[in-house]
């Protein structure tokens, strides 16, 4: 018999309303107070839950990227193709700093269908073109 379970990705912040608030804001979705408390914060769209956030006084933002690392764990954040130029607009708006801004052929514009930002705490996270129905 298999315990019933659910998960979540959680990415700990100094300040996690703040960091909730960015990705409700980019993600359509709304923040609540986990039922556990443990200091976490989810993130829920209309299929659930799709992220907490936990408050740790001690966080230090990830040094990716770094050309001797990996990239270590990050967010993929898939959009339409045709929306990735608005959605990394919105990105940026609300406080995301661009980490490359490659240009590798694979759009008509020579964009990148993949684009990679820092949160406003520091994690990696990315915006991809993705071709089949969200």
């Amino acid at each position: 018999m298999t315990v019933s379970k659910s998960s979540v990705l959680v990415l700990d912040s100094t300040d996690p309303e703040s960091l909730a608030r960015f990705y409700a804001a980019l993600l359509d979705a709304t923040v609540e107070p986990s039922a556990g408390g443990h200091d976490l914060l989810l993130i829920s769209g209309a299929d659930g839950a799709l992220l907490g956030i936990h408050r740790d006084p001690g966080h230090a933002p990830p040094s990716w990227p770094r050309p001797e690392d990996s990239q270590q764990s990050h967010l993929w954040i898939l959009v339409a193709p045709e929306a990735l130029d608005e959605a990394e607009r919105e990105a940026v708006s609300l406080g995301a700093r661009p980490v490359t801004a490659e240009h590798n052929g694979t759009r008509t514009d020579r964009r990148t269908d993949v684009r990679r930002f820092m949160d406003p705490a520091g994690h990696a996270f990315v915006l991809a073109a993705h071709h089949a129905p969200l």
